[in-house]
């Protein structure tokens, strides 16, 4: 692995945009007018509530640019995960550099005016989300309530085999018990017909007011619980920006490799074992190019940085210091004179549906594809005469699910979910025309065990939430099975879901996914 793949131009123009993208972040959180600082920075330029996340953002976009990087020489399909979706800041600068944003909201122009616009917009009335919410172009994942980024990344990668899907999960995060048992979806992820995950753990240090353990305990003891996990770690750390972007740039290009290795393997020579899938450890201060102290405090590296660093720019004192901060990415080397962006920067990004922020996959109803079905007619149960006939409802639902699975196999669009319950839901009649689907080790006396099953099951509603969730919002079609007592456990996951659904709805860009269906039993529990 070359330990320093840029070269010095290359280096210095991956700065550049990873310094106009901090930028933008910080103009978002802060200012209502006087976007590039033009004039001498004055109270009335900044809003008069401040509100959202600062510290996650400089590593979302540190990552993001150099996905870009690999997209555009590879020619990627590739869209990002952002586990903390507080990072809304992170993802609308992203997707303003790329172009995108500009797309799809015309208003915000690449100039001053729209800069000014892009500001004043953000978590402020009438604008947008301080999250990474449907609004934003190229999400599927909004992060408000943590735990299902993972469990979101699998889901998309499901039968779409050319998507890597880079998933960046945020330390506070990764202490959630769905996120926990997230990290086993590659138990299930089969290489020689899904795509990849690309798991980034995001190690800055901090929650809210408090430190986050993964990132207190020793490196070995991290490297051996991801190795437990079935992946290869490789660890990008540091506070030096340009040594930082040469670790990152040779980390990406190695684990890529490592990628296409695994499915050529598979897709040439047939599955042999599970995969020693490649992620990334990267371990970046908290609130990264922040002022290091404020009022004699710790800032920068510390927990002060989660939020909004000056919450109060109540004084001449603190206007200053957030002049000094906004000036130390040096705007005037990022954006001509109009306020676009440089040319030598905008060509850094992707074109097209390329672009993270335009790729399909993330507006999955772009590429939704009709359910094949077969008459539900056709699955009455004929009662001559009344107290005759004994049958079960779900059993025959579960024959038409049978039909449904053999018509859409060809389509590849169609799954089922399920915590361990198929079978006693009477679903059986779908084990005649797939298996349950299982990467890890399996047994000549197993039954309806194959590495190409269609059936998905875990003792674990969140990930078969979560899997059908990003199934259903990159295009695809499924179905979810479990006892109603136990379906209560991933309420707040259905309730954001509908959220997300909801504001959907009225982004006029925004294509329809396919409906979210349960099956729900054993009410005699309730």
């Amino acid at each position: 692995m070359s330990k320093k793949p840029l070269s010095e131009d290359e280096l210095t123009l991956i700065n550049r945009y990873w310094r106009a993208s901090n930028y933008l972040s910080v103009g978002q959180i802060y200012l209502l007018d006087n976007p590039l600082l033009r004039t001498s920075l004055q109270h009335d330029h900044v809003k008069p509530r401040l509100l959202g996340h600062w510290g996650t953002c400089p590593g979302l976009n540190l990552l993001y640019t150099h996905c870009n990087r690999v997209i555009r020489r590879d020619d990627l399909d590739m869209i990002f995960i952002t586990g903390p979706g507080h990072g809304g800041p992170a993802l609308v600068a992203q997707t303003y550099l790329e172009g995108t944003y500009s797309e799809f909201y015309p208003e915000i122009t690449q100039d001053v005016d729209g800069l000014q616009k892009l500001f004043k917009q953000f978590s402020f009335p009438g604008g947008i989300p301080s999250h990474v919410a449907p609004e934003i172009p190229g999400s599927i994942h909004e992060g408000g309530e943590l735990g299902y980024s993972l469990s979101h990344a699998f889901g998309a990668a499901f039968d779409n085999p050319d998507l890597i899907v880079t998933c960046v999960v945020g330390d506070g995060e990764a202490e959630t018990g769905a996120l926990a048992t997230g990290w086993h979806g590659n138990k299930f992820l089969n290489p020689a017909r899904d795509g990849c995950v690309l798991p980034v753990l995001h190690l800055n240090g901090y929650k809210i007011a408090s430190p986050c353990f993964l990132a207190r305990i020793p490196q070995r003891e991290l490297t051996l619980l991801l190795q437990g996990y079935g992946y290869r770690p490789y660890f990008v750390e540091g506070d030096d920006p340009l040594d930082v972007h040469q670790q990152m740039a040779a980390t990406l290009d190695q684990v890529l490799l490592e990628i296409k290795e695994i499915q050529y393997q598979a897709r040439t020579d047939g599955m042999q074992k599970r995969p020693e899938w490649p992620m990334i450890v990267m371990r970046t201060p908290k609130g990264w190019t922040c002022p290091e102290k404020i009022d004699g405090q710790k800032y920068e590296g510390f927990w002060r940085s989660h939020q909004v660093p000056l919450k109060k720019i109540d004084t001449d004192d603190h206007l200053h210091i957030l002049e000094h901060w906004m000036k130390s990415y040096r705007p005037e080397e990022l954006f001509d004179q109009n306020g676009r962006l440089q040319e030598e920067l905008a060509n850094l990004a992707p074109v097209g549906s390329r672009r993270m922020g335009a790729n399909p996959q993330a507006n999955g109803g772009l590429l939704l594809e009709d359910l094949r079905l077969p008459d539900f007619r056709d699955y009455q149960i004929e009662v001559p005469e009344p107290g005759q006939v004994e049958d079960e409802a779900t059993r025959r639902q579960g024959t038409f699910l049978r039909d449904v699975m053999q018509l859409n196999q060809s389509q590849k669009n169609f799954r089922v979910f399920s915590p361990d319950e198929n079978n006693s839901n009477r679903w059986n009649a779908i084990l005649e025309e797939t298996d349950r689907c299982f990467m890890a080790e399996i047994e000549p006396y197993d039954t309806n065990l194959s590495h190409e099953g269609r059936l998905l099951e875990t003792l674990s509603e969140h990930q078969c939430q979560g899997w059908l969730e990003g199934y259903l919002l990159t295009g695809r079609h499924g179905f979810f099975s479990c006892y109603e007592a136990f379906i209560h456990i991933i309420d707040s996951m259905f309730n954001q879901h509908a959220k997300w659904l909801d504001v959907a709805n009225h982004i006029p860009w925004r294509q329809p996914v396919a409906s979210l269906n349960y099956l729900l039993s054993s009410h005699v529990w309730r």
